[in-house]
């Protein structure tokens, strides 16, 4: 399985700027079977989200933490 971080911030970097991903889109990148690649997504955000390199959001909410479901924002470049 590639790293869930890499895979993220390499997502995001392709987007245009503000532009969010779905966390199954990073799982779908990394691994064949997606599902049983979430709980490594879900720590991987975790983690970017601790380092500030990415903002949650749902519905155009921003979200302190991950809970429920939610999208992923880049913060490193725009």
């Amino acid at each position: 399985m590639t790293d869930p971080k890499a895979a993220t911030l390499s997502l995001l970097e392709r987007r245009a700027p503000g532009a969010t991903i779905c966390p199954s889109e990073v799982a779908r990148s990394i691994a064949q079977d997606w599902r049983s690649a979430m709980p490594a997504v879900h720590e991987a955000i975790d983690e970017l989200v601790s380092n500030g390199l990415v903002q949650l959001s749902w519905k155009g909410q921003p979200l302190a933490k991950r809970s429920g479901p939610y999208r992923i924002r880049n913060l490193g470049g725009d």
